[in-house]
């Protein structure tokens, strides 16, 4: 049970309520059913059913007021109920439930997937391999490039969102987001979105876009870094430029020559470790999927823009006291310090 804990007091919900629900929905639902929370994670809330016999997932929104773009159950309810078929590393979604009464707001049931999620730290399994670090690095990206070839039409998933105006709408969308959810001006963020509108790119490609593409959103396999059992967080999954989930993977990623407050921002370990750097996997990302990666400081700049809108509204959860996880006290000051970066990059 090491990637679980006892579920946070304020995260709680009815279990016996739950459990009548489920029985004989899900195989092994008439059995006892026992409920731990997976800490990992910012946003959505994670608990692991546990029938003894099957072990299942459960998703749900965070606590609080939220964009219900941005955690969208059902969406990712209908992404994962089918895209398991066209690529192994979703795990399937079996149920959804919108009624908020059962357990406060809706959620969604799904398989678990057991393996590892690399955070802040190598896990101590793959700390004796040198090369764990490159591996886990081009499994990541030979796995986005496969998301983005799939044939998300012959899935009925051509009505997940409208891929004319994708970037426009993005542009726009994060910027009332960042209205919305900041606690000051930043005259960085202003600056951002101007250049953006004016910076547009003419034409691209479309397909399943993830929209949260990262280190700790996949897991790796116990015994094998360069092998992906899943990819989770698919919430804001649509359709849209492939080149925006490579942007925003960029955000996350870190060197080792990047300034210190971008590495204390960074979703995975960091030092001299032998990650792939970011030009690296640009490289291989366009030798894998066959696109043109010309244009990709403009989707760096916009992943970093949105990453500013996500710590902020993030933080304004845990200013206003919706949340107490403690670990959200640090986003404020990350705030300007990200903006900063989007403005380096966007000047190259």
């Amino acid at each position: 049970m090491k990637d679980t804990i006892e579920v946070r007091p304020d995260e709680q919900f009815d279990e016996a309520r739950l459990a009548e629900y489920l029985r004989g929905k899900l195989p092994g639902s008439e059995n006892q059913l026992s409920v731990r929370q997976f800490g990992g994670g910012a946003a959505n809330l994670t608990y692991l059913l546990d029938y003894g016999s099957h072990e299942y997932v459960l998703r749900r929104p965070p606590l609080g007021p939220v964009a219900k773009s941005a955690h969208d159950m059902g969406r990712e309810y209908k992404v994962l109920s089918v895209l398991h078929q066209a690529l192994p590393f979703a795990p399937r979604a079996f149920l959804y439930c919108d009624d908020p009464a059962l357990i406060g707001a809706d959620f969604f049931v799904m398989e678990r997937r057991k393996g590892v999620v690399v955070r802040r730290k190598i896990p101590p399994q793959f700390a004796e391999m040198p090369d764990a670090p490159r591996r886990m690095s081009e499994a990541m990206v030979d796995a986005l490039a496969e998301l983005h070839a799939v044939d998300y039409a012959a899935l009925g998933l051509s009505d997940l969102g409208k891929p004319e105006g994708f970037i426009e709408r993005q542009v726009e969308g994060w910027y009332k987001r960042w209205h919305a959810a900041k606690e000051a001006d930043l005259s960085e963020m202003d600056a951002v979105y101007e250049w953006l509108k004016a910076n547009l790119p003419t034409s691209s490609d479309v397909s399943l876009v993830h929209n949260d593409y990262k280190l700790d959103n996949v897991m790796l396999a116990e015994d094998d870094p360069g092998q992906l059992v899943a990819i989770f967080d698919w919430d804001m999954c649509t359709l849209g430029d492939p080149m925006s989930d490579l942007g925003a993977l960029l955000c996350y990623w870190t060197e080792p020559t990047d300034a210190p407050y971008f590495q204390q921002m960074a979703m995975m370990p960091t030092g001299e470790l032998g990650f792939l750097t970011r030009r690296e996997l640009v490289e291989r990302y366009a030798q894998k999927s066959g696109r043109s990666v010309h244009n990709i400081s403009f989707y760096h700049t916009l992943g970093l823009f949105r990453l500013v809108v996500i710590i902020a509204q993030i933080y304004i959860r845990y200013a206003r006291g919706q949340t107490q996880d403690e670990r959200f006290a640090a986003f404020g000051p990350m705030i300007p310090l990200m903006a900063k970066a989007a403005v380096e990059v966007m000047k190259g």
